[in-house]
């Protein structure tokens, strides 16, 4: 038998299914038959006769341009066929493909009385997190894509989720399980409020996420509901939800740590470290600003600053989607500025005074307005952070 040339690791059985990890693969053999469902481009849809599924972490992040790689738009099956042959895979598989590295993927396994469900996930979320809606960078016509005005240039971001049930499903459930295994997903987005990269709104996935879900056809009754209601629904949230939380950490350092700055927050509007610092820095005294710019992160990651700078950015969605009116903008607007300049000057007394002086400020919904608002805040806070 020919000596294979790559690493193999056996991660574990999960219901009537192995999971190997083998380089840069993450393989899911099945030891009995199983309904799956999946998006994948050869052998997506539902299906009752694969013998597989993986993950295949197809280039580094920066090896996108690889020949090689083309042929997974142009010629999927060559391309399937391909990976099948050089690690000795069943031809009747199906794939995921990423760039995320598969030492970084994550599983989450949750049971309740007869019921398991495990949730493989790799993920990264960088360069292409998208929310539902933004505009897109492609044209599908003939089977063939045509770039936009963008340019048609996706960047690198994928989430893809392996979820594996123990128990039957029928039809029906197996389309439902892709819904909730969409919400888990997208609400540990929200939660750790990753930003589009195509729009100023928070992320609900990235533009290239996969999933294949795989069920053991057992022969009993099967399950009918994968809803919110059934337990089977809540395993699938908690599942999927753990296994996401733990690769983007891994992938990405996306952590609610990490993401307690004031920056994190408002990055979907335009802003970045450099011009944060250099916008608020001109509003304070020359010494105050030098003091500044070699503790920015006292300022950004001060807790009590981030939170009230977390009201401000909400008060900004909940105008932006219409829940607050237009024409109390600029008093909602003030009210929390003011909040976040006594976050950062832990003065609770200058409240009022805080209140008074934004008051003068532009206020606007534009992205460059609000920024500046945020900054304006920050500066005044920060001028009374050292006095006495």
């Amino acid at each position: 038998m020919k000596q294979k040339e790559y690493c193999h690791m056996k991660l574990g059985e999960y219901g009537a299914a192995e999971v190997h990890r083998e380089r840069k693969m993450l393989i899911v053999r099945f030891n009995r038959p199983h309904r799956v469902i999946s998006t994948c481009r050869v052998n997506g849809g539902i299906h009752e006769d694969l013998e597989c599924l993986f993950n295949h972490q197809s280039c580094e992040p920066a090896g996108h341009s690889r020949k090689e790689l083309k042929t997974v738009l142009s010629a999927p099956e060559r391309y399937l066929q391909g990976l099948c042959e050089r690690f000795e895979l069943p031809e009747k598989t199906a794939s995921l493909g990423t760039a995320a590295n598969m030492n970084y993927a994550a599983i989450e396994t949750k049971s309740f009385k007869n019921l398991e469900v495990t949730a493989i996930c790799t993920g990264g979320v960088e360069g292409n997190a998208g929310r539902v809606g933004d505009p897109a960078s492609v044209w599908e016509q003939d089977g063939v894509f045509e770039p936009l005005e963008k340019g048609g240039k996706e960047l690198h971001g994928t989430i893809n989720t392996m979820l594996l049930i123990n128990r039957e499903l029928t039809r029906g459930a197996m389309v439902r399980t892709i819904m909730t295994a969409t919400e888990a997903k997208t609400a540990v987005l929200q939660e750790l409020a990753v930003s589009s990269r195509y729009s100023d709104g928070l992320a609900t996935g990235t533009g290239t996420d996969q999933i294949a879900v795989a069920c053991a056809l057992t022969g009993d009754t099967p399950l009918t509901s994968a809803g919110k209601h059934a337990k089977l629904g809540e395993l699938i949230g908690s599942a999927v939800s753990g296994a996401i939380r733990k690769t983007l950490a891994l992938q990405n350092s996306l952590t609610p740590g990490n993401q307690r700055s004031i920056l994190e927050h408002i990055k979907r509007f335009g802003a970045g470290r450099e011009h944060m610092t250099e916008s608020i820095a001109r509003r304070l005294q020359e010494e105050t600003a030098a003091v500044f710019r070699r503790n920015f992160n006292s300022l950004d990651r001060d807790p009590v600053a981030v939170g009230a700078s977390c009201s401000l950015v909400h008060a900004r969605d909940k105008v932006a989607w219409g829940i607050l009116p237009q024409s109390c903008m600029k008093e909602i607007f003030v009210m929390h500025g003011a909040q976040l300049a006594t976050g950062i000057s832990h003065r609770v007394e200058r409240y009022a005074d805080f209140s008074r002086i934004l008051s003068l400020e532009p206020v606007g919904m534009n992205n460059h307005d609000f920024l500046e608002f945020v900054y304006a805040s920050c500066a005044l806070g920060y001028s009374e952070k050292w006095k006495d």
